[in-house]
């Protein structure tokens, strides 16, 4: 059985400085560039039967720095769409709101740009998930896109909440594997590099 590794894209600016990246689409810092072909190596002797990935550019030169095949870009594998609080930090929105925010607990912005929820983001993603678990008796299967929700679709794999996310500290340019343990969902490794 085939396992399915989730590969965050490498350093943007914005990921540098822990600026929320959703629908902005930006390019690998030289770091970033350095970090996707360091996971070269870790996953050349994986057989991978499909390798979807965000259509951001990020996601898109991570996969390619990788060595990974592009076969499908995927929709459903954009980062959240954190509404008005894009481009912000977390430092940044919890002092506007004068207490400690999450997008865990609280979700994104109220009001005129409200991005989207995480129930939203778990749909999403099981819908990835459903696409890739038939490919799996036949070998590995690539996700390659974004922090939050790669961590969203981690949980999903676990049957967990989206909020459960949260568990999953993904760094960028760092990779997990999903797979199966005497036939239940398990993480295999994570925040690999």
């Amino acid at each position: 059985m085939g396992e399915i590794v989730v590969l965050r894209h490498g350093q943007t600016e914005w990921s540098r400085d822990g600026r929320h990246t959703g629908i902005t689409d930006l390019p690998l810092l030289p770091e970033g560039e350095r970090q996707a072909q360091g996971v070269r190596r870790t996953l050349a002797g994986r057989t991978f039967v499909e390798v979807r990935v965000s259509p951001r550019q990020r996601a898109r030169r991570t996969a390619e720095l990788a060595g990974l095949r592009e076969t499908a870009v995927d929709q459903d594998l954009v980062e959240i769409d954190y509404g008005g609080y894009e481009g912000l930090t977390t430092d940044h929105i919890s002092a506007d709101l004068g207490r400690e925010w999450s997008v865990w607990r609280d979700g994104t912005v109220p009001g005129d740009s409200p991005g989207e929820t995480l129930a939203a983001v778990g749909e999403r993603v099981d819908r990835v998930l459903d696409r890739a678990r038939p490919l799996l008796p036949d070998g590995d299967v690539a996700l390659v896109a974004h922090g939050h929700v790669l961590r969203v679709l981690t949980a999903r794999w676990l049957n967990l909440p989206p909020e459960a996310g949260a568990l999953f500290a993904l760094p960028a340019g760092s990779f997990g594997v999903l797979g199966h343990e005497h036939r239940r969902p398990v993480l295999t490794a994570w925040a690999q590099h």
